[in-house]
């Protein structure tokens, strides 16, 4: 899997964040100040990358956690049957199939190139070009 430990403090809005498994993008972060036998906390929302689905984590500050690598790829689009496209990769001519989502059917057509992000060895089709 393509993930790296970061720092809890270093984290922004914004960013991404693994949250039980699940790629998020971090929408709010508040941090409380440390007490008297205490470390500073981070109290982290996040929203999921694949399903919009919202994640609310408190972590010391100082503690490492998950954060994925998200790569961004261009593709061409051989075929669409139903929701699933046939496309190959731009760089590696690698072809293969991906899920075309709900707000993008009426745009993606045969021949049209495509954007797509993979994240946590899950392919998702992002936007067209």
């Amino acid at each position: 899997m393509s993930k790296k430990l970061v720092e809890v403090s270093s984290l922004r809005v914004g960013g991404y964040v693994i949250v039980d498994d699940i790629a998020c993008r971090v929408t709010d972060i508040q941090t409380s100040r440390p007490g008297k036998h205490g470390h500073a906390k981070a109290r982290i929302e996040a929203v999921g990358l694949v399903n919009p689905v919202k994640k609310i984590i408190i972590r010391p500050g100082h503690d490492k956690i998950e954060v994925p690598i998200v790569e961004k790829k261009g593709a061409q689009v051989l075929s669409i049957h139903e929701d699933i496209a046939n496309v190959m990769d731009s760089e590696t001519y690698e072809t293969f199939d991906i899920k075309i989502p709900e707000e993008l059917k009426d745009q993606v057509k045969e021949g049209s190139q495509v954007v797509y992000w993979i994240i946590l060895n899950e392919k998702i089709l992002k936007q067209i070009k």
